[in-house]
């Protein structure tokens, strides 16, 4: 081995001995690596999300439209905005709450083969999650064009755009409740894996 003149690196020479690799550092006492079984699936694509809320915006549309449909023409304003906003709202619980806690998704995601899961373990989340994080999303879509117009005025990257959202942690779009969306074919994957590398007691 010599050292390139005017570089400071080192180079093999033909039959010279290769230097000996450092040693590896022994791992911090009670550290033990996770299995691969045990990784969280990965979360859905942008767009496989984003047609999966708009399936769910055209069911809630459709089924707000017939429910509403016999009584807008005999009915004042005032009384024609409740009778879109109460079904509207009736429709979103019943789709993102009840049948998401009882499926593990709302209609619109279990067309588009998507999941809800919980995070560490991937588990399906129990209906008071599922409530909070409704909640969550009614107080959060208000103020969008709020948050966007400020981003606008302010340049990109200035401002966070939400601090609702991401709950804290910095990453814009996380769940605040600790919940992923998943592809149902990552997730059978994934509970397989961990089902197979799972000890068997005899």
């Amino acid at each position: 081995m010599t050292i390139s003149r005017g570089t400071g690196r080192t180079r093999n020479l033909p039959g010279a001995p290769l230097p000996t690799p450092r040693p590896a550092l022994p791992p911090a006492p009670g550290y033990r690596a996770a299995p691969h079984a045990a990784r969280v699936p990965p979360r859905a694509g942008d767009m496989r999300r984003y047609l999966a809320v708009g399936l769910d915006c055209y069911l809630c549309l459709v089924t707000v439209g017939l429910l509403a449909r016999p009584y807008v023409d005999t009915a004042g304003v005032t009384e024609a905005a409740g009778l879109l906003l109460g079904p509207a709202l009736a429709f979103s619980f019943l789709n993102h709450v009840a049948l998401t806690a009882l499926t593990g998704a709302g209609a619109g995601k279990l067309i588009m083969g998507i999941r809800v899961v919980r995070l560490p373990d991937a588990g399906r989340p129990g209906p008071w999650l599922l409530l909070l994080r409704w909640l969550y999303g009614l107080g959060w879509l208000p103020l969008q064009p709020w948050y966007g117009l400020r981003t606008l005025l302010s340049g990109p990257g200035a401002l966070p755009r939400t601090s609702l959202w991401n709950g804290g942690n910095g990453e814009l779009h996380a769940d605040p409740l600790g919940l992923r969306l998943v592809r149902h074919s990552d997730l059978t994957a994934h509970r397989t894996a961990v089902a197979a590398a799972a000890p068997t007691h005899h």
